[in-house]
């Protein structure tokens, strides 16, 4: 086989992976982690073989098609957790997070599950609630977080925030920033200044008394 071919095949193969990778994560974020994976094949115009050859198990597809999101969210509770106010850091991470998990249902699935023998994504979850575990340990510290959250109530809230149902993305993710607003206050220990519905957000809520 010449160079030429060989270099052929090796774009083929990337071209393939490529393109199954986009297809699952649209698959994934409108429908869910339910679609089999030869209808994953079948709408990425490959076989079935050529997908299990890339991927042996839906974790592993799971796994790389969410890296992506789940860099992201490791990155929002960094930032959360770098902010000098922990409730105002506990606030962003919220906010964030529920607008990361409104745009894609897939995510939402697969990180509240730690999904079965997916080692990378389970391990990035492990992180993300344990600094999220230090973060709430610090808000409470300063009066602002109530002293009876525990770590699975974030669970809870994101099972329900993946939950909306709305006539469109938009609808869906301006709900979740509503919803994110209602959770803000539910964890908070002193009432928070109202806002306005049209603006939502739950940011507006994080230095107010």
């Amino acid at each position: 086989m010449t160079d030429g071919s060989t270099q052929s095949l090796r774009s083929d193969a990337r071209d393939n992976r490529d393109r199954i990778l986009e297809v699952a994560r649209a698959v994934f974020a409108t429908e869910g982690l339910d679609v089999p994976m030869r209808e994953i094949a079948r709408r990425a115009g490959v076989g079935p073989a050529t997908l299990y050859r890339r991927f042996p198990t839906k974790e592993s597809l799971v796994t790389e098609a969410f890296e992506e999101q789940m860099r992201a969210c490791g990155a929002i509770v960094d930032e959360g957790a770098a902010d000098p106010d922990p409730w105002r850091g506990f606030c962003t991470v919220i906010e964030k997070i529920f607008d990361l998990h409104a745009r894609d249902r897939g995510f939402t699935a697969a990180f509240i599950s730690a999904y079965p023998h997916a080692i990378d994504f389970t391990e990035g979850r492990a992180y993300a609630l344990t600094t999220m575990g230090a973060l709430a340990r610090r808000a409470k510290e300063a009066g602002r977080l109530r002293q009876d959250f525990v770590i699975d109530d974030l669970i809870l809230v994101l099972m329900a925030n993946g939950g909306i149902q709305a006539k469109s993305p938009a609808a869906r993710i301006a709900a979740s920033h509503r919803f994110a607003e209602l959770a803000i206050r539910g964890f908070a220990t002193t009432p928070l200044r109202p806002i306005r519905p049209s603006k939502a957000r739950a940011h507006s809520s994080c230095s107010s008394a």
